[in-house]
């Protein structure tokens, strides 16, 4: 079976793997992944903000797509550009390789496989994404751009750049969905989804290990944060349990925390994932930017039909009115724990 390169397939492609695998998604949650590409499109300028508003629906859609590319399909090469394990490379952070061609170089592909490609395949989605930009492929430009997002994101989530990548080595298991899925999913909806407009970035890999460097530092932060809250914490109100007093179990299996532990844990992180929401958001919109620029600015609204643009602009004005407030239009997200609502 083939499928088309056709956005619009495409759409419908991702939308099914969404019903057929609601229980494997994974990295911050389709609550936050989402929004994270949207809020991205609006912080574009224009011309570019036009051409990507005019595929919205794909875009957000798309945000969650390597996830499913990872659990549903089960790509083994789609593992590790989720993440990368600084511990495990033995090597000073500040003396990994940058570019992607260093790090081939430097590390065989069973290690990088094992420990992660992360910041390196951020920069070759980059370079496709601007490559397609300069040759106007449509399909492509807006696959690649959906899925810089996505890793983006992951980039911005602080356990995706460490080992202990669900507490298992601090006896704090659940963490990593605590923190990127419920937190954001019950907590968020008044988190400020505004950034400004995009800005160029002047040297795109060094922005990439920016990014991993501060969310690197925040793994422990978040983490101490967690066990001096267990430790004041009753066991029996760590986690929702069922009639039979056993812990609820969230759609991809892991124990749901009590509402009023997660809610503790949200104010005690004094508005950590929002800042790091709002980061991923800044930095989708900046790289989309960047390769724009450097594809040398072409008219993306030239590869849409004047009716497009014209039907879509309605929309696109009410939801900066209300981006202005900080906020973005109601979307409606498959909850992934219970107590979220819409």
């Amino acid at each position: 079976m083939t499928f088309t390169t056709r956005p619009f397939h495409r759409w419908l492609l991702a939308g099914a793997l969404v019903l057929l695998a609601p229980t494997l998604l994974h990295a911050w949650g389709t609550w936050a992944h989402q929004r994270i590409n949207r809020a991205a499109v609006l912080a574009l300028p224009e011309p570019m903000r036009t051409f990507f508003f005019n595929h919205l629906d794909f875009v957000v859609q798309e945000a969650i797509v390597p996830d499913l590319r990872k659990y549903t399909l089960n790509d083994k090469a789609e593992f590790p550009r989720h993440f990368i394990d600084i511990e495990e490379f033995n090597t000073p952070l500040a003396e990994m390789p940058r570019t992607s061609t260093e790090a081939y170089a430097k590390f065989d592909a069973a290690t990088l496989d094992k420990h992660g490609r992360l910041p390196w395949y951020i920069q070759d989605v980059m370079a496709k994404l601007t490559q397609a930009m300069k040759t106007g492929r449509k399909d492509d430009i807006l696959f690649l751009a959906a899925d810089l997002g996505h890793y983006l994101g992951d980039a911005h989530m602080p356990l995706h750049t460490s080992s202990n990548h669900d507490g298992q080595k601090t006896g704090q298991r659940g963490i990593h969905a605590l923190w990127e899925s419920q937190v954001p999913e019950q907590f968020g909806r008044p988190y400020n989804f505004n950034v400004g407009e995009a800005k160029l970035i002047a040297d795109p890999v060094a922005e990439t290990w920016r990014i991993i460097s501060q969310s690197h530092a925040a793994a422990d932060t978040l983490l101490s944060i967690d066990k001096k809250l267990r430790t004041e914490t009753a066991a029996a109100q760590l986690y929702e349990v069922d009639a039979a007093g056993k812990p609820k179990k969230n759609v991809f299996n892991s124990n749901i925390h009590a509402r009023a532990y997660a809610g503790s844990y949200h104010t005690a992180l004094n508005h950590m994932v929002e800042r790091q929401m709002r980061g991923a958001i800044r930095a989708t919109a900046n790289f989309w930017y960047t390769a724009w620029v450097n594809a040398g600015k072409p008219d993306l609204t030239k590869l849409d039909a004047e009716y497009t643009t014209r039907s879509n602009a309605k929309n696109l004005k009410a939801e900066l009115k209300q981006l202005k407030k900080g906020q973005l239009v109601d979307m409606k997200t498959f909850p992934e724990f219970e107590g979220t609502t819409y």
